[in-house]
């Protein structure tokens, strides 16, 4: 793997994340929640920041980026469809652009829902995407922004990577999704089997992140929409994909 990942938690449930391409050293974080803990994480592993990597405008995500580039002099790359909300940015970036950090490439893909203009950074060599609030182990972003049927679309784009992809998402709420996945899919053993190992890690401190493709199409009932069992446990069988998603958005929104 030609990229180093450095994961560390930060704020009350947030995750930061670094990247470091081998060949030529270039570092990035993908958001900036916490610049102090960023500062930190890169002090520990002897590390120089070069770009920041942002999936979309909320404070948790892009609060940091004036302080570190202050600090740093790095180059700020953000969505393009919320470019004025990105304070500091230097690219905007949308489907399939390509962002190099030194010798390695990350494609973009517009994943609207959670935030109109929300994106993600797919390091297909790497088998890593890092998804920003679009979709969590077991769960998805609150649409704040966009509609049922573009966050429809954008976990299609996530759903339809390798299965082997690891998707690294920016909150630990694994546990209190399983518990909530556990509602609309009652009958998934594979559900029940991975809210138990859940419990395991949370029990001992572990983080639940990242996730991968295969165990979310199994497991997160937010790209299940087609599937009969959970049609059936929150009955609707037989309807459309968006329909179903917006129905099991609005219960967990009010769960």
């Amino acid at each position: 793997m030609p990229i180093d990942i450095h994961q560390f938690p930060c704020l009350s449930d947030n995750y930061g994340f670094l990247i470091r391409d081998r060949a030529e050293g270039a570092v990035a974080t993908i958001d900036t929640p916490d610049p102090d803990a960023i500062n930190a994480a890169l002090d520990e592993k002897g590390w120089r920041l070069t770009h920041i990597l942002n999936t979309h405008w909320h404070a948790d995500h892009a609060g940091g980026n004036l302080a570190l580039k202050e600090k740093w002099g790095c180059r700020i790359i953000g969505p393009a469809g919320e470019a004025a909300k990105i304070p500091g940015i230097d690219r905007r970036v949308g489907e399939d652009d390509v962002v190099e950090l030194g010798a390695t490439t990350a494609t973009v893909r517009d994943t609207p829902g959670h935030t109109s203009g929300h994106i993600i950074y797919h390091f297909a060599d790497d088998g890593a995407a890092f998804v920003g609030d679009t979709i969590f182990a077991m769960g998805c972003g609150r649409l704040f922004e966009g509609t049922p049927d573009q966050m429809w679309t954008s976990l299609s784009k996530i759903a339809a990577m390798p299965p082997e992809t690891k998707l690294y998402c920016a909150h630990e709420y694994t546990q209190a999704n399983a518990a909530f996945a556990l509602s609309v899919d009652p009958h998934n053993e594979d559900l029940r089997r991975r809210a138990e190992e859940v419990d395991r890690l949370r029990a001992a401190g572990e983080p639940t992140v990242p996730t991968n493709v295969a165990i979310e199409l199994k497991t997160n009932p937010f790209l299940r929409a087609e599937d009969s069992g959970l049609q059936a446990a929150i009955d609707m069988s037989g309807a459309d994909a968006v329909s179903v998603f917006a129905e099991t958005r609005r219960r967990k929104d009010q769960f």
